[in-house]
């Protein structure tokens, strides 16, 4: 019998999460049935969305299903665990031909969950094209960074906001057109005109509040705003309210999608593929803030939420 360590949440969060929300407990699992496998972590995700969704690596080290044999390893919605009995259901299979000279901890990032938002919110809810501008905030995040560097792929220019000047150096590197320090700018608003005089055909949009009421006014006529994330609002305990766009949308004709990467999961095998081969071309990068030990997974959580990734934040077990 295989005693499992979990982090289980002891309250709601009430505006930004602190230890105490946090209890770690033991618990005994039973022996796997018929049809199941026994989970060992491997790689955890840290993230923004982990208030709804959670994500991990584990790699299956008992099994009574032959759909996944000892040894492989998968992705999963399994909780802050670091063993599980598992059915199949809550689990997916990593791509049977991942080369090993990538590290499986990127199936929790670029060529994972975080990757296809990137390319879904690009392709699917922007339809980008070739010679267009985008607007990128949290640039430097899982997300952000991988859709720049889409986009750039793409033929695109490229601007991107991010919230210190070690991650704005780090855009450059990742060849954004422009990138600004949003924190330490005079003005968002001349930050934003000077990078694109012109204004932005696209806008991937991660942080949500004032930045969003500043950014969409200086929209193209015709732009698209994919709306992945909101992380200034999600430790707040009073609503933010306006300014409101709805004038700026009408007279601009714009369109602004919300999307959750599940929609186009029918893609996602071709999709991962796509991205592996920019990732072995060398044409796609992926950074990692690492944080290890298990005991660790709030502490990770919490920095993540202020900011102190730049790409990828996963806990290795």
């Amino acid at each position: 019998m295989v005693q499992a360590k979990t982090w289980v949440l002891k309250q709601h969060f009430e505006g930004f999460p602190k230890h105490t929300d946090f209890e770690l407990k033991l618990e005994q699992l039973s022996e796997p049935r018929d049809g199941e496998v026994l989970l060992e972590a491997v790689f955890l995700s840290v993230d923004p969305y982990m208030r709804l969704f959670l994500y991990f690596e584990y790699r299956v080290i008992q099994s009574n299903s032959p759909s996944f044999p000892v040894g492989c390893h998968v992705v999963g919605r399994c909780g802050w665990r670091t063993h599980t009995v598992s059915n199949g259901s809550d689990i997916t299979k990593i791509l049977d031909d991942w080369p090993q000279d990538v590290s499986l901890s990127h199936a929790l990032g670029a060529i994972g969950m975080p990757g296809l938002t990137a390319l879904y919110g690009l392709e699917e809810v922007c339809a980008i094209k070739s010679g267009e501008t985008l607007l990128v905030n949290a640039a430097a995040g899982a997300v952000g960074s991988v859709a720049g560097q889409i986009a750039k792929l793409k033929g695109c220019k490229v601007v991107g906001s991010a919230g210190s000047d070690d991650k704005v150096a780090y855009l450059k590197e990742l060849g954004f057109d422009q990138a600004f320090n949003y924190k330490t700018v005079p003005s968002l608003e001349e930050a934003l005109k000077n990078a694109s005089p012109e204004g932005y055909d696209c806008y991937f949009e991660n942080v949500g509040g004032p930045f969003s009421s500043v950014a969409i006014p200086q929209m193209k006529t015709f732009g698209r705003i994919a709306v992945c994330g909101g992380i200034s609002l999600y430790n707040d305990t009073t609503p933010q309210t306006g300014p409101y766009p709805h004038l700026q949308m009408i007279f601009k004709q714009l369109k602004m999608e919300g999307f959750l990467v599940g929609r186009w999961e029918h893609k996602n095998v071709e999709s991962l593929k796509r991205m592996l081969t920019w990732v072995q071309e060398g044409k796609l990068k992926c950074k990692e803030h690492v944080t290890v030990g298990f005991e660790n997974m709030p502490a990770a959580f919490m920095g993540m939420l202020r900011g102190e990734n730049i790409g990828k934040a996963i806990v290795k077990v």
